[in-house]
């Protein structure tokens, strides 16, 4: 994590609500004050690294080692500061309920959509304060242009299009990044984590839909405030696709309704 100051209250705030007993964070240079805000946190344990986060595979390195250490026999859940957990009928069901139903299950992970939250009009007419609820502003998304394909070594599921789909690569939807997330697992799993903290695992141990409701990892990238960001992490996952392109038309002007 870096410079992601004004996210975190809401952040915190939401998943302390859930049921979260403990965050780690790891941060990655920052220099809007994030590391002095989390080190007052009572339920906060921060790491910090002048290190190179691509020569850690984007985080995973530091991720993992962590909770080898201190999550194991624990549910872990994997986020980044720009994504809020929500499955079915977590306003009125902890995590701990969650979990508890999962180990019932004897399910030891459960995947989620990375859904990307936008505005109705421009991004750079948008605005979220520090700390305030960020679904106020940004509350559209695409409904129905996925697709998903069971991959044909794990079996798991691979999940294309939204926005990034149908704004960036609508030319070219098989190139276009995957949505595909395993952000809850349990740490005596042992499940490897690729460099999109994504958790390797067969489908058939991994809980995705339940009562045709897909769980979503909400994405806040579209935003007047996060257009640097934007468009930095969009060239980042093009990159990591193999594929490169220039994002000049990425601009506070566009549209992405």
């Amino acid at each position: 994590m870096r410079n992601e100051r004004h996210r975190l209250p809401f952040f915190l705030a939401h998943h302390r609500q859930l049921g979260v007993g403990h965050f780690l964070f790891v941060d990655n240079g920052s220099d809007d004050g994030t590391a002095d805000y989390l080190s007052n946190q009572d339920d906060v344990s921060l790491w910090t690294t002048q290190h190179s986060y691509r020569l850690s595979r984007f985080g995973a390195d530091w991720l993992a080692s962590l909770q080898i250490k201190y999550g194991h026999g624990k549910w872990c859940l994997t986020l980044d500061a720009d994504e809020i957990f929500i499955y079915p009928y977590y306003k009125t069901r902890s995590l701990h309920a969650l979990v508890s139903w999962l180990e019932a299950e004897e399910e030891v992970s459960f995947g989620a959509l990375m859904l990307d939250m936008y505005p109705k009009g421009p991004i750079g007419a948008s605005d979220v304060a520090p700390g305030a609820d960020p679904f106020k502003a940004l509350s559209w998304f695409d409904s129905g242009n996925y697709t998903i394909e069971r991959q044909s070594k794990l079996h798991n599921l691979w999940i294309q299009g939204g926005v990034r789909s149908r704004c960036f690569f609508h030319h070219e939807p098989r190139k276009a990044p995957t949505l595909s997330k395993t952000p809850l697992v349990n740490g005596t799993a042992g499940l490897p984590m690729s460099v999109r903290h994504t958790r390797f695992c067969r489908a058939d141990s991994t809980k995705f839909m339940t009562q045709g409701a897909v769980k979503k990892s909400l994405e806040f990238y579209f935003i007047q405030n996060s257009y640097p960001l934007l468009c930095k992490n969009l060239r980042k996952i093009w990159i990591e696709n193999n594929i490169l392109r220039i994002v000049t038309y990425m601009k506070p002007t566009i549209n992405l309704y």
